[in-house]
């Protein structure tokens, strides 16, 4: 059986001979912090011997230099009796460790800092940018291989996908749309009341509803709701190893996972803006029958009268495009999502914020766009 570790004091020439004597290893972590504090009576000089020593470790090399220390704090000349064998080496090993001095962290000023993070962002954002561009030259390249061979085309999935993206999320985006075409109603007529021209409600509402609001409201819930739940399914299974195991079998994550989500997106978010557009058109004949005192009858006149076809037009043309973005991102970081739950929340938070700023962004662009060409 191992003994444990000890100290035995005997005279010496000047002073004292501290011998340590036992196992001075980890195994006897506490007794050797014990040992490394004892306290010391005043002798002109101490010597710490480890012949008697059986069996020695870096710990314990530590714990006989925290005991030299000691001493030295106590006001005793205190030296280590360093055999030269073997053991040796620990006790170079460990004093070069403590010679080594620590690292100086460099202490710039404000603009040197506020570079750094400037060019960590410019990185992040170049390395994101490619990722992105990458996913979408692959979905792009499985989508025409799926073109050609259609049984490579995860329809089954892609259907499920739109069941839950589409159809169960309408009632909530039909009620969002809904009271936000309230809203746009009560205010207009509040505000032109003044000017008497409560008829032009209708025209503005009708606007704003088919051209941008319809639009970017049905999408920004997709965002929050469809693209951060594919972030957490796709960054769920990278956790558990699925993705890997897809590769291992040969199978393509992208072209099973990520193409059918994307696919149902692109198709559910023309239609949610229709539901959306119909429900905010509604919302603003409620409010003109009950509080603008407009008859149904010249409220549906009106509105025949302001809407057209174009306006339609730009609401849907935008509504895939944006959806496409947000699945790729929403993949992207899926994808980037490491070995805990904190990368997975990380993940979704990203994936909604970035989605909703790249949909705002594009409804600028496209703004442009169709005033350029005359829509």
């Amino acid at each position: 059986m191992a003994a444990g570790p000890s100290l035995r004091s005997n005279p010496g020439p000047g002073g004292a001979v501290l011998s340590a004597q036992g196992d001075w290893t980890a195994a006897h972590a506490c007794d050797l912090e014990r040992l490394a504090r004892a306290p010391f009576a005043p002798v002109g000089k101490l010597t710490i011997s480890i012949e008697s020593v059986d069996r020695l470790d870096t710990f314990g090399v530590w714990a006989l230099e925290r005991l030299r220390r000691c001493a030295a704090e106590a006001g005793v000349d205190a030296q280590l009796a360093i055999p030269q064998d073997a053991r040796a080496d620990l006790f170079a090993g460990v004093e070069k460790a403590l010679s080594r001095a620590p690292p100086q962290v460099a202490r710039g000023d404000a603009l040197t800092k506020w570079l750094e993070r400037v060019g960590l962002s410019t990185q992040n954002f170049s390395a994101d940018f490619t990722a992105f561009l990458d996913l979408v030259g692959r979905l792009t390249y499985c989508f025409w291989q799926g073109l050609r061979s259609p049984s490579r085309l995860r329809l089954r999935s892609a259907v499920h996908h739109l069941d839950r993206t589409g159809l169960r999320a309408t009632p909530i985006i039909a009620l969002m749309c809904f009271l936000i075409g309230c809203i746009l109603a009560q205010q207009g007529f509040f505000h032109f009341q003044r000017f008497g021209a409560t008829n032009y409600v209708v025209d503005l509402v009708t606007i704003l509803v088919l051209r941008e609001i319809g639009v970017l409201l049905v999408t920004i819930m997709v965002a929050g709701r469809s693209g951060s739940a594919y972030t957490a399914e796709i960054g769920s299974m990278k956790m558990r190893e699925e993705i890997d195991a897809l590769r291992t079998m040969g199978l393509d994550p992208i072209e099973y996972l990520i193409l059918p989500r994307i696919l149902a997106l692109i198709v559910a978010a023309p239609l949610l803006t229709i539901v959306g557009n119909g429900a905010a058109l509604y919302g603003a004949g409620v409010v003109a029958a009950t509080y603008g005192d407009m008859s149904p009858a010249v409220y549906l006149e009106r509105l025949h009268e302001a809407a057209s076809h174009i306006d339609l037009e730009v609401g849907l043309i935008k509504a895939p495009v944006m959806a496409f973005v947000i699945g790729v991102v929403a993949a992207l970081e899926g994808m980037k999502v490491q070995g805990s739950a904190e990368s997975l929340g990380l993940g979704a938070t990203a994936s909604v914020v970035r989605s909703i700023f790249f949909v705002i962004v594009l409804d600028g662009v496209f703004a442009v766009l169709f005033a350029a060409v005359g829509m």
